[in-house]
């Protein structure tokens, strides 16, 4: 058996389970301790960004750079155009991805990462102003900073005291904070992040709408209200839908008659077989517009005990069919 594979000790369970009680408070801590820091260096922050014309360019080493990169792609899905540089990759090519119309977020506990030193001269020529998120007032990069984010804490959560742990948890949670502000600010709704995250869960239930995941044309099941009950049955088994629409002319709704409308004439005895379309039909059949959310569509279907609404366009004609099933194959629900 090897080492790995040993069972953990009474003790040593207990001293595992204290060390991640201990981290957790730590970080918590380290968290709760931004709250009484958060003031008008932060709304400057926040008018600064929403001022300018290009992108906000986060930069960060090491953990910081994790953070860094997660809190771009933060700021990005919500409104906040932004994206990662590498400090390191900067000196080397890439700070010409930055121009003076964006601005520059600039993460690290120290403040004395010295890939972000020697950028510091660079970024102060090209014009773009620079924030310095740090825990240290008195450091190179919150000293050339044109605003100073405090993201200090008391104490690393490693008993050694030197990986970062709450440091980085901190500067995660400033992040989070500088945009949800700025979301806030720009009057970001639930649509435009679903415009950002089309392929979530949520970007499909706002983004879809019944045109894209309905059936149209020949596989739409519908008759003439003369058509005779046999056509009409020959149409319902052909197309799948467990309905058959009956329609004018025209092509506008007159009724629906389904699975359910059959069994129920069945159980009464009655004779349908020189029965017409018009005759056996349902008048006023629940629709959905053409242009309504497909997550409209499933809403419909559920509060009607429903398995297909039909769709119609804005005269009134019959153009589509949606099922639950159609839904479900486009993950709508």
């Amino acid at each position: 058996m090897t080492a790995l594979a040993q069972p953990f000790s009474d003790t040593a369970a207990r001293r595992a389970i204290n060390l991640a009680q201990q981290t957790l408070d730590i970080e918590a801590n380290a968290v709760m301790g931004l709250k009484s820091r958060i003031g008008g260096a932060f709304a400057r922050a926040v008018q600064m960004v929403l001022a300018i014309e290009g992108r906000v360019v986060v930069m960060g080493m090491g953990k910081s750079g994790h953070i860094g990169r997660k809190m771009a792609s933060t700021l990005a899905s919500t409104g906040t155009p932004a994206l990662f540089v590498h400090p390191a990759e900067a000196s080397h090519g890439d700070l010409g991805m930055i121009t003076a119309q964006d601005l520059v977020l600039a993460i690290s506990n120290s403040g004395e990462s010295q890939e972000m030193a020697v950028l510091l001269p660079v970024l102060k020529r090209l014009g773009a102003p620079l924030i310095a998120m740090t825990g240290n007032p008195q450091s190179t990069m919150a000293r050339h900073a044109d605003l100073w984010l405090d993201s200090g804490v008391d104490k690393e959560a490693c008993p050694l005291n030197l990986a970062p742990t709450a440091s980085t948890t901190a500067q995660m949670a400033l992040g989070d904070a500088l945009a949800v502000a700025l979301l806030d600010a720009r009057g970001f709704r639930a649509e435009d992040f679903a415009r950002s995250h089309p392929g979530g869960a949520l970007g499909r239930k706002l983004l879809t709408h019944v045109s894209d995941v309905m059936r149209s044309g020949d596989a739409v099941p519908r008759v003439a209200q003369d058509a005779g009950f046999s056509d009409l049955m020959r149409e319902m088994s052909a197309k799948g839908l467990g309905a058959a629409a009956i329609v004018d002319a025209d092509g506008r709704l007159l009724g629906i008659f389904t699975d359910g409308d059959l069994r129920r004439l069945v159980e009464q005895g009655r004779d349908l077989r020189n029965c017409l379309a018009s005759e056996v039909m349902h008048a006023h059949p629940k629709t959905i517009g053409l242009h309504a959310l497909a997550v409209e569509a499933a809403d419909l279907m559920e509060s009607m005990r429903i398995t297909s609404v039909l769709v119609l366009d804005a005269q009134g004609h019959l153009c589509g069919a949606v099922s639950s099933n159609d839904l479900m194959r486009a993950k709508v629900i």
